[in-house]
């Protein structure tokens, strides 16, 4: 027989138990996401969309400021047909309902901080992906986003070092304008699938939580950035330096005034850009001319 006044060995679970266990995560869930760190930001704008795509006509237009004699001059923009479309991402795990009856939603905790945090880092993911694909992938002029020949106004213009070996990337991200578009339609939200009577509960007893969000990324400025697969060293870097900052308004004849300010690379070149620009002097002694030049950006999704 049952002694008398025993204590239930199972939670309730009704409405009020799944608010609860809802705040819960979502709290875990928004501190986890606020404290995980990115770096998509150093290299992208984030751009809102209000529908399924977004087009971007005026990214070919450099803005440069001109002496106002006669008429504004309008530039036709109609030529640039870039456009980028949303893209919808999740992530779910489920949580078995007997562990919610057994009051053991601690042993969740850390997939939901997981979930905060794969969401905080895919715009890196995607962004970095991308800028590694620069060198085969169009941007809004028609041509390679790292090309030797970018149309400008009566030239050609190359941000490209070619080369064969990893990727590393010299970019001025000094402006609001930057190298690369981060589109968001929707931002990441926090979701669940946890009423008492849902289907999944009834078939497999679990509860669902997740985070889904739209968006897809792009590419902005070629003028802000300079790509290489040349082995980095003193000379490549010297290179790529005097070419982005010799880049001239379409007029050919005034600079545009740009300024490297980081060196962008993965996990395979961070000996070798500490080299270049960290080390205040070479191996032999001598001082290290490039030393602070840039800012070395180590980036893992560049693996």
């Amino acid at each position: 027989m049952p002694r008398l006044n025993q204590k239930e060995d199972k939670m309730i679970i009704n409405q009020a138990t799944l608010q609860g266990a809802h705040k819960t995560f979502k709290v875990i869930f928004n501190q986890a996401f606020e404290g995980a760190p990115s770096q998509w930001d150093l290299v992208a704008m984030q751009v809102p969309s209000v529908g399924r795509e977004q087009g971007y006509p005026w990214l070919g237009d450099f803005p440069t400021m001109r002496e106002w004699i006669g008429d504004r001059v309008i530039k036709d923009l109609s030529a640039f047909d870039y456009t980028i479309k949303n893209k919808p991402y999740e992530a779910t795990i489920g949580v078995d309902r007997d562990d919610i009856a057994d009051d053991l939603l601690g042993l969740y905790n850390p997939r939901i901080q997981g979930l905060a945090v794969a969401a905080k880092e895919h715009p890196d993911i995607l962004v970095f992906s991308l800028l590694k694909l620069g060198f085969a992938t169009r941007c809004f002029d028609g041509q390679y986003f790292f090309d030797t020949d970018h149309p400008w106004g009566d030239s050609e213009v190359s941000n490209s070092g070619g080369g064969a070996g990893e990727p590393w990337f010299l970019m001025d991200l000094r402006r609001p304008i930057k190298p690369m578009i981060l589109q968001m339609r929707k931002q990441p939200e926090f979701v669940a699938l946890d009423q008492p009577d849902n289907p999944e509960t009834f078939m497999r007893k679990k509860f669902i939580y997740g985070v889904d969000d739209r968006k897809n990324v792009g590419f902005g400025l070629w003028q802000l950035a300079y790509g290489s697969k040349q082995t980095l060293d003193e000379t490549s870097y010297a290179a790529a330096r005097a070419a982005m900052m010799s880049f001239k308004r379409e007029d050919g004849e005034t600079p545009l005034g740009i300024i490297p300010t980081h060196l962008i690379h993965g996990p395979l070149l961070e000996s070798a850009a500490k080299k270049v620009v960290d080390a205040a002097n070479k191996a032999g002694g001598e001082s290290n001319i490039w030393y602070t030049t840039a800012k070395s950006v180590n980036v893992p999704w560049l693996a």
